[in-house]
C-alpha cells in the first residue's frame, strides 16, 4: 500500500480548505455574510469566473495529496514522491520524447542526421516515440486523426453536459415541480443565472474532453528541450501559483488584522510603534529582502542536507519559505487600510455606547469593530491573489523564486528565454505558461470586482 507523505505546503493547504469550509458554514448562518456572497453567485461574471477558478482549485488540491509509490512486490519506493494528480495523468508524465516537438506534432522539431535503411545519412525530422505513434502514414493520416479525436472529444463533452444538465433539472423538479424547474432554469427565476451556468459548463467540458482525447495520442502543447510534455508542466504549475496566492495570504492576515486594528483603536504609543514598524518595512526594497531571505534559506538547506531526503521535500521547503517572506513583506498595505477604517469606527455611536456600558476593549473589537472590517479584508484577499501569482512568475524569472526543480509558470517562462532565441523559435512553452496564468489571473480579477461590489456598502447601495 502506498505510504502517504504530508509536505508542509500540503498541510497548510488543507488547513486553509478547512478554514474556508468553516467560514462558509458560518456565513450561511449570518445574513450580513450570506447575502453578499449570494449576490456574487447571482452575478453572471462572478459565477463564470468562480467556475473557472474551481477548475484550477480542483487540480491544485489533487496535486496536494502526495504518497510514495510501491514496486510490483509491494515495497515502498523511498526516492520518489508522487501526487494524486500525477497518478491520474501518468501517460503525460511518462511519455517523454528526445527533445523539442511542436504541439500535436508527429516528428521532432529539429532535423537530425539519421541513417537510412540503404546505408545513406540524411537530415530529416525523426518520428516521435509517442506523439502520433499510432499512425502508419503521418503525412496522410495526421489531419484526419486530429479531426477524429476532436470530434470524439466533442461527443463526450456533449454527452456529459446533457447528463449533468438533466441531473440538475431533475433536482429542481423534485423541489419545485416540473413547471417551476423549467421557469427557474431557462428564465432565471430565483436570481441564479442558469443560462450562464450551463454555457460555462459546456465550455469547460468541451475544453476538458478535447484535451483528454488529443493528449491520448499526441503532445497537446508539445515538448520541451528534454522531451517532457509541456501540457503536463503547465498543469503541474497550477499548484505552485495557488500555493503562492493562498498561503501568503494565510501568513499575512493575522499580522495585518491584529496590528491594523490595534493601531486604529488604541492609538497613542501603540499606534506610533506599529506605524514605525510598517513604515520601516515598506522602505526596504522588497526584491532585495526576498533575495536575501531565499539565499539564506539555500545556505541552510545546503548545510543541513540530511534533513531533506528527496528533491521534492527540498523544493517544498523553499516554496514554503517564499510564501513566508512574501507574507512578511505584503501585510503593510492591508494594515494601513484597517488602521484608517478602525479610526473611523471607534468614534461611531454604537462603539461609544459599548465603551460607556463598560465593555472591555477586546470584546468591543471582537463584536463591533472586526466584523465591520471583514468586507475590506475579503476584497483585499481577492485583489492580492492575482498580484501574488504574477509575483511568483517575476521572482522565478529573475532566479529568486521557487526551486528550479519545482514546476511553475515562472520557471517555464525563465526557461523559454533561450528558446525564443532559437531559429526557428520554440514558442509553445512560453505560450502555455502565459495562457494558463492569464486565465487564472483574469478569473481572479473578475471575481474580485464582483466581490468588491457585493461587500462594499457604498458600491452596493449605489
Amino acid at each position: 500500500m502506498p505510504e502517504l507523505v504530508v509536505l508542509w505546503t500540503d498541510a497548510l493547504i488543507w488547513l486553509l480548505v478547512a478554514l474556508t469550509a468553516a467560514f462558509a458554514w458560518m456565513a450561511r448562518r449570518q445574513t450580513h455574510l450570506r447575502e453578499p456572497w449570494g449576490r456574487v453567485l447571482r452575478s453572471r461574471t462572478g459565477l463564470a469566473s468562480a467556475m473557472v477558478l474551481s477548475v484550477f482549485v480542483v487540480i491544485g488540491l489533487l496535486d496536494s495529496v502526495h504518497y510514495r509509490p510501491t514496486d510490483e512486490d509491494g515495497t515502498t519506493q523511498t526516492g520518489e514522491i508522487l501526487s494524486l494528480f500525477d497518478s491520474l495523468v501518468t501517460p503525460l508524465r511518462e511519455r517523454n520524447e528526445k527533445t523539442y516537438s511542436a504541439p500535436l506534432a508527429t516528428h521532432l522539431f529539429a532535423k537530425e542526421s539519421v541513417e537510412m535503411p540503404d546505408g545513406t545519412t540524411m537530415r530529416i525530422h525523426p518520428r516521435l516515440t509517442f506523439g502520433g505513434a499510432h499512425l502508419e502514414d503521418p503525412d496522410r493520416d495526421h489531419r484526419t486523426d486530429l479531426l477524429r479525436l476532436t470530434g470524439y472529444g466533442l461527443m463526450l463533452a456533449a454527452g456529459s453536459w446533457l447528463m449533468l444538465v438533466g441531473f440538475i433539472l431533475w433536482l429542481l423538479a423534485r423541489r419545485f415541480g416540473v413547471a417551476g424547474a423549467r421557469l427557474r432554469s431557462w428564465q432565471g427565476q430565483g436570481g441564479f443565472p442558469w443560462l450562464t451556468f450551463v454555457a460555462m459548463l459546456a465550455l469547460l467540458l468541451t475544453v476538458f474532453w478535447c484535451a483528454v482525447t488529443l493528449s491520448s495520442g499526441y503532445h497537446l502543447l508539445g515538448t520541451d528541450k528534454v522531451g517532457e510534455d509541456v501540457f503536463y508542466q503547465a498543469l503541474k504549475s497550477i499548484r505552485t501559483g495557488l500555493v503562492i496566492g493562498t498561503l501568503t495570504t494565510l501568513v499575512m492576515l493575522p499580522a495585518a488584522i491584529a496590528l491594523g486594528v490595534a493601531a486604529g483603536y488604541f492609538r497613542g504609543w501603540v499606534d506610533d510603534v506599529i506605524q514605525y514598524l510598517y513604515t520601516t518595512l515598506s522602505s526596504i526594497p522588497g526584491v532585495l529582502l526576498i533575495a536575501a531571505a531565499v539565499l539564506m534559506m539555500e545556505v541552510y538547506m545546503d548545510i543541513h542536507a540530511e534533513q531533506f531526503t528527496t528533491l521534492i521535500e527540498r523544493a517544498d521547503m523553499r516554496l514554503l519559505f517564499l510564501c513566508l517572506i512574501l507574507g512578511v513583506t505584503s501585510w503593510t498595505g492591508l494594515c494601513r487600510l484597517l488602521r484608517g477604517e478602525t479610526l473611523k469606527l471607534r468614534e461611531l455611536d454604537y462603539v461609544q455606547a459599548a465603551r460607556g456600558f463598560g465593555m472591555g476593549p477586546l470584546r468591543i473589537l471582537g463584536r463591533h469593530v472586526v466584523p465591520n472590517l471583514m468586507h475590506i479584508v475579503l476584497i483585499t484577499i481577492v485583489l492580492d491573489f492575482s498580484g501574488l501569482v504574477l509575483a511568483e512568475a517575476v521572482l522565478s524569472y529573475v532566479g529568486i523564486g521557487v526551486d528550479p526543480t519545482t514546476e511553475s509558470w515562472g520557471n517555464m517562462i525563465n526557461g523559454a528565454r533561450l528558446e525564443l532565441a532559437r531559429e526557428p523559435v520554440v514558442w509553445w512553452s512560453l505560450a502555455a505558461a502565459l495562457a494558463l496564468m492569464f486565465t487564472l489571473v483574469l478569473a481572479a480579477n473578475l471575481l474580485s470586482d464582483v466581490v468588491r461590489d457585493a461587500f462594499d456598502p457604498r458600491l452596493r447601495d449605489r
